[in-house]
């Protein structure tokens, strides 16, 4: 993958938050935070290059770059967090006013046709068997009506992380599914199992918001 687009985009959108969150989250100084910005950047063209071009219509292109994103910042880390401090870094990080008004802006959107063709869009992909860095799922609609399932049997994000030595940084992303669907405000996200903890595969439930 080339670091232009969208990989060059997102990385002067989330930068100054991920810089500043190094000192308000984690605790470095300022000047300990801008020199892991600075090899964070090194790192990250770095891992951007060795991912291959996402196809066309793959909507899990974002994800792995955010994945890229924290990957670089943990790597230039004189010394790492616990996964616990790192989940709180990337999820302040991440949250900044752009993206909660894409979080808000994406959630009005949430169970509607647009969206419902969107997962089974992405079922019919199965982009993960093509790109293992990607991802492969099924859409399962709640037999009563109050939302869906989308459950993952392959994950990009696993596969870059565990490739790059962060196995135990993977719960700090998965985690973050539960803020962005808080953030839409339009449905409740649950989960049983995931895939960076051994389960069978990820199951990522939306309900919708007051329906028992």
């Amino acid at each position: 993958m080339k670091y232009i687009g969208m990989p060059a985009g997102m990385w002067l959108l989330f930068r100054n938050s991920f810089r500043n969150n190094l000192t308000a989250v984690l605790g470095f100084s300022k000047s300990e935070a801008a020199e892991i910005t600075e090899k964070a950047l090194l790192e990250y063209k770095r891992i951007i290059g060795r991912l291959p071009e996402f196809e066309k219509g793959d909507r899990f292109k974002m994800n792995i770059i955010s994945c890229a994103t924290l990957c670089a910042f943990i790597l230039s880390m004189p010394e790492k967090p616990e996964p616990d401090k790192m989940t709180d870094y990337y999820r302040e990080a991440m949250m900044t006013g752009a993206m909660k008004w894409f979080c808000k802006t994406k959630g009005k959107d949430k169970f509607t046709e647009k969206d419902l063709a969107g997962m089974k869009y992405n079922e019919q992909m199965q982009a993960a068997d093509r790109n293992p860095y990607s991802w492969n799922m099924a859409y399962l609609p709640y037999p009563d009506g109050s939302g869906y399932e989308a459950r993952f049997y392959k994950c990009g994000i696993c596969t870059l992380m565990r490739e790059l030595g962060l196995d135990k940084y993977i719960s700090a992303m998965c985690r973050l599914d539960y803020t962005i669907a808080e953030a839409g405000g339009t449905s409740e996200f649950v989960r049983k199992f995931t895939l960076a903890s051994g389960g069978p595969y990820c199951d990522c439930g939306y309900r919708k918001k007051n329906t028992k």
